[in-house]
C-alpha cells in the first residue's frame, strides 16, 4: 500500500505544480476585481464609457465585463482607480497569455494500475537467456527491438530480439521494448518507430516502447552537431509516431542529462510522454525506493550490474511505479517461432576453406559442450567439411551434409594430408610419454632402469655410458625418457642424455 501510495503522490506532485501557477494568476485576479468594485462604487457612468473602450479595443475580455457590471455610482476620482485597476488586470491577463499553462498530454491508459511491477531489460549483449529460469521473480521485461548504426546509419534487429519477446511471453512475462537511435532528423526518427512497430505487431506488447539515445557527445556520434532541442524533436518524432500506432511512447535517459534540462528539454519530453530515468550507485529497490530525481517519471532503472538465473554476467533491472490489470493483444497474426541464435556474442572471420578432423571431432549444432545433447555428427580424419569462419571464442561455423555446425578449432587442419600420431601402447605405468624417434647417449654414464622411476620397485638394469648410442622412442613432462636398448624398453632421467646427430 505504501508503494501505491508513492506512486500516487508522485504523479500528483506534478499535475499540483502545473496547476499552482495558474490559481497564483485567478487569486491575484479576484483579488483586484474585489478592489475595483469597492473603489467604483459611486462611479458607474465612468465604467460604462471605460468598459466599452476596452471591449472594443478587444483587450479588456470577459474578466473586465464582469468587473464592470459589478460596480455603480460615478466620481471621476473612482474612475480613475477603476481604470488603473483595470490596467493591471489586463495586464496580468496579457502575462498569463505570454506565458501559457503547461498541461500533461501523457498518455492515459485504461487497463494501466497504481501497482508496483519490478523488471528487467535485455539485448543481444545478454547472449541467448535462459528463460525458464529468468523468469522468476520478474513482472515484466523491456527488450531492444533494434539499433540504428553510429557509423552507417542503417537500421539493424537486435540479433535476440525475436527469441527474448517470444520467450519471456511464453513464460507469462509482460513485454516492454526499446529502440538504440541516432537518427539526425525526425524523418529518420519516424523511420525508426515505424520499423519498431512493424516488428512487435505480431507480439503482446503492454509496457511502454521507449526511445534510447546514447553517445550523442562522442564526436565521432552522427548526432554530435545536433542541440538539445534537436534532439528533443527528434525524439519526440519517433514517440508521436509509436503512439499514432496504438503503443505506449516512453522516454529513457540518465538523471544527470535530464536533471535542470541539462541535455534534453526535459520540460516538454516529461509533459508529453513517461520517463524512464537511470540512476546507479544509490541502491537497489526495494532498499532505495527512488531514484534522487524530483522530474517526473514511470521507472527507475537503478543498477546494470544485477544478477539473475539463467542470464550470464551483469543486466540492467528496473522498479516500474505502474503496473496492468491485463495484458495487451498482438495486433497483428502471432509472430512465428524462432530458434536461439547460436552466434550471439560471437565474433567470426569469415573464411573458406576445406578442413579434416586431426583425430576425430564432433560437430554440434551449438557452441557448447556442456552435453552430448547438441552433437550431430562425427568428423573424421580424411573426412572434409568446408570451414566459413572462425570464432574469437576457440570455435570454427563449417558446413557439412547441408548443416552449419561448430567444432573446436583446434581439433581441425587444413592439412588434409594430416595424419594422427600412432596410439601409444597401454602402460602399465602412470607417467605418460610423448612419442619420439631419436639417438641419443649418455652425458657421463646413467642408469636405465626398468620403470620411470627411482623408487622400489624400479631395479638397475643396466648402464649407458657416454659414446654408446640407443634410441629413445619417448619422453614424458616429469623428466623421464623411454629407450629401446637390446630389444628391452628400459628408461632413464631426460637430464642425464644428450641427443646424438
Amino acid at each position: 500500500m505504501e508503494e501505491k501510495e508513492l506512486s500516487r503522490n508522485n504523479r500528483d506532485l506534478q499535475r499540483r505544480k502545473r496547476k499552482r501557477k495558474s490559481r497564483r494568476y485567478k487569486k491575484r485576479t479576484y483579488r483586484l476585481l474585489l478592489a475595483a468594485s469597492l473603489a467604483v462604487a459611486a462611479a458607474l457612468a465612468a465604467l460604462v464609457c471605460i468598459l466599452l473602450f476596452v471591449i472594443f479595443s478587444g483587450r479588456a475580455g470577459k474578466k473586465a465585463e464582469q468587473a464592470a457590471a459589478l460596480t455603480g455610482g460615478a466620481g471621476s476620482q473612482s474612475a480613475e482607480r477603476f481604470r488603473e485597476l483595470t490596467e493591471e488586470v489586463l495586464a496580468l491577463q496579457e502575462q498569463s497569455q505570454a506565458e501559457p499553462e503547461r498541461v500533461s498530454t501523457v498518455k492515459e491508459i485504461a487497463t494501466e494500475t497504481d501497482e508496483t511491477t519490478v523488471g528487467i531489460d535485455v539485448s543481444e549483449y545478454q547472449g541467448n537467456i535462459d528463460w525458464s529460469q529468468a523468469a522468476e521473480g520478474l513482472d515484466f521485461v523491456m527488450v531492444r527491438v533494434g539499433y540504428r548504426s553510429s557509423e552507417t546509419g542503417e537500421i539493424t534487429e537486435d540479433a535476440c530480439a525475436r527469441y527474448n519477446l517470444q520467450e519471456a511471453r511464453d513464460r507469462g512475462l509482460l513485454l516492454g521494448a526499446y529502440f538504440f537511435s541516432t537518427a539526425v532528423s525526425e524523418e529518420e526518427a519516424v523511420e525508426e518507430a515505424r520499423w519498431v512497430c512493424e516488428l512487435l505487431k505480431g507480439y503482446p506488447i503492454t509496457y511502454p516502447v521507449a526511445y534510447n539515445c546514447e553517445g550523442f557527445q562522442n564526436p565521432d556520434s552522427r548526432q554530435y552537431a545536433l542541440t538539445a532541442g534537436e534532439r528533443s524533436r527528434i525524439a519526440e518524432a519517433f514517440l508521436a509516431e509509436v503512439e499514432a500506432q496504438g503503443y505506449t511512447g516512453m522516454f529513457y535517459a540518465a538523471r544527470n542529462e535530464l536533471k535542470g534540462n541539462a541535455l534534453w528539454d526535459t520540460d516538454a519530453l516529461e509533459l508529453g510522454y513517461r520517463i524512464w530515468v537511470a540512476q546507479y550507485g544509490i541502491g537497489d529497490y526495494p532498499d532505495t525506493q527512488k531514484p534522487e530525481y524530483s522530474g517526473e517519471h514511470v521507472m527507475w532503472q537503478y543498477t546494470n550490474e544485477g544478477n539473475v538465473t539463467g542470464i550470464d554476467g551483469g543486466v540492467d533491472r528496473n522498479v516500474a511505479y505502474f503496473g496492468y490489470s491485463e495484458a495487451a493483444l498482438p495486433k497483428a497474426e502471432a509472430a512465428d517461432t524462432v530458434e536461439a541464435d547460436p552466434e550471439v556474442g560471437v565474433v567470426f572471420t569469415e573464411v573458406s576453406e576445406q578442413v579434416t578432423a586431426k583425430e576425430v571431432t564432433n560437430l554440434r549444432s551449438t557452441m557448447d559442450q556442456g552435453s552430448d545433447g547438441n552433437i550431430v555428427a562425427e568428423l573424421h580424419n580424411g573426412e572434409t567439411a568446408l570451414r566459413t569462419g572462425t570464432g574469437n571464442n576457440g570455435w570454427s561455423r563449417v558446413e557439412y551434409n547441408g548443416q552449419t555446425l561448430y567444432a573446436v578449432s583446434s581439433l581441425l587442419t587444413t592439412d588434409l594430408s594430416y595424419t594422427p600420431p600412432a596410439e601409444e601402447p597401454e602402460s602399465e605405468f602412470k607417467t605418460k610419454f610423448t612419442t619420439v624417434s631419436e639417438n641419443v647417449t649418455a652425458k657421463d654414464v646413467t642408469n636405465l632402469r626398468n620403470r620411470p622411476s627411482v623408487e622400489e620397485p624400479s631395479q638397475v638394469i643396466v648402464q649407458l655410458h657416454n659414446g654408446e648410442v640407443i634410441v629413445r622412442t619417448g619422453v614424458s613432462d616429469v623428466g623421464w625418457s623411454r629407450v629401446e636398448y637390446n630389444g628391452q624398453t628400459l628408461y632413464c632421467i631426460s637430464s642425464y642424455l644428450q641427443v646424438v646427430n
